[in-house]
């Protein structure tokens, strides 16, 4: 019966991928080798420098200094509060 639901699960997949993969990857990507004049803007060419400088600074400092704040045993010391949350006012156990 394993094998069965393996075997459905596999054909639906496959099934399912043919629309996606029909399509030539020069006509999905065929606006992309055009040159336009915005891409010169000033400002694209300082985005194209900063941009792996922001990603990079992402994912080394920001994300593990969020990690370690949001711990449940740290949270209190750095008063940090889950998205969603930031709105609700708890004083005494009383709601506002």
């Amino acid at each position: 019966m394993k094998r069965l639901v393996a075997a459905l699960m596999f054909a639906c997949a496959l099934t399912l991928t043919v629309g996606v993969t029909a399509v030539p990857a020069t006509e999905r990507y065929a606006d992309e080798n055009e040159y336009a004049d915005a891409f010169s803007n000033p400002l694209r060419l300082a985005y194209y420098v900063l941009h792996p400088l922001g990603y990079t600074v992402e994912w080394l400092v920001m994300r593990p200094f969020h990690y370690l704040v949001s711990r449940p045993y740290l949270d209190k010391i750095f008063g940090y509060t889950p998205i969603g949350e930031e709105g609700s006012y708890n004083r005494m156990g009383e709601h506002m």
